[in-house]
């Protein structure tokens, strides 16, 4: 097979949603009946086009009034746990390889993209290769820096703040909406 096929075989299987494991790795469980039910809809209507798994790191505790070094402290533990879930993901995902797990920690200084720009980064991504993705939410609190130096993009939604919890419904929705763009499928604007 000629180079050029190779590739033309990778985009055919990338618009038919065959080349993406998508773990969404996240602090907290989500306590409202609505977001939950609104996760679980778009969780749902992905599996025609990729794996997506979600997977909750218990959000570490803090006394109301707690101190910034209180903070980073939880938020360090939190970073160790969402680290240990991304290297035994990556071992399943790639046979014992943990390198294989394209990360994204979103983050608000991190790199934008319109909804259209995202599909096509998810299928340049795809196109790579690299085609276990890893979303990482954090708490409240934020990211640990170590999170955010494994990433291998840091991926921001607005310079606005948004609840960690419903974060994770518009990553659902933003991800939905890209196998939907890039299988040219009909999808509101």
């Amino acid at each position: 097979m000629k180079r050029g096929d190779a590739r033309s075989g990778l985009n055919q299987c990338f618009q038919r949603g065959f080349l993406h494991n998508i773990e969404i790795i996240c602090i907290g469980s989500l306590k409202e009946t609505y977001l939950r039910e609104a996760c679980a809809e778009y969780l749902k209507r992905l599996t025609p086009y990729a794996r997506v798994s979600v997977i909750e790191i218990k959000e570490g505790r803090l006394a109301k009034g707690a101190s910034a070094a209180e903070e980073e402290i939880a938020k360090g533990a939190e970073g160790t746990a969402i680290l240990s879930a991304l290297n035994s993901q990556s071992s399943c995902a790639r046979g014992g390889e943990a390198s294989g797990t394209y990360v994204i920690a979103l983050d608000i200084c991190g790199r934008r993209f319109s909804s259209e720009g995202f599909a096509d980064w998810i299928g340049q991504v795809g196109t790579r290769g690299q085609s276990h993705l890893a979303f990482v939410i954090g708490g409240s609190t934020g990211l640990a820096p170590s999170i955010l130096a494994r990433a291998d993009l840091r991926l921001s939604f607005s310079d606005m703040t948004f609840p960690h919890q419903l974060m994770r419904v518009i990553l659902l929705e933003q991800i939905y909406r890209a196998f939907r763009i890039r299988r040219g499928e009909p999808y509101h604007k």
